[in-house]
């Protein structure tokens, strides 16, 4: 018999065309100001999102992924908001399993999705 272990992928969709507007906006140095102050506090907020589940801290895990979603649509991480918004939600209900896996899957998007916005940060945006 093989066992396999499955690997979840988080693929993620950043709205380059939000990151532009920012840009077109702001210019570069803002913009990449702002981009590098939001994934510094996104990345702080999914460490957050953890600690609480884990602790069982439902209302500040709320909070901190509340927090997270004006703060990834502002910078273009539209399935990072979305996952953070499904935490949110399921933190309000009483089922833990799904709540396990969604922020699991939080996890992952928000690791992927701060990778994808450092690696379009470096490119030409």
């Amino acid at each position: 018999m093989v066992v396999k272990k499955l690997r979840p992928e988080g693929v993620v969709h950043v709205n380059k065309v939000r990151l532009e507007q920012l840009y077109a906006q702001l210019g570069t140095s803002s913009a990449d100001g702002v981009v590098s102050r939001a994934m510094e506090e996104l990345a702080v907020r999914l460490a957050k999102v953890d600690n609480c589940y884990k602790k069982g801290q439902l209302e500040d895990m709320q909070r901190a992924a509340r927090s997270m979603i004006a703060i990834s649509e502002q910078i273009g991480m539209e399935t990072f908001a979305n996952v953070a918004a499904d935490v949110n939600n399921l933190a309000a209900m009483d089922d833990g399993t799904a709540l396990a896996a969604t922020v699991d899957r939080l996890m992952r998007i928000g690791e992927n999705s701060l990778l994808a916005v450092w690696d379009l940060q470096g490119a030409s945006v």
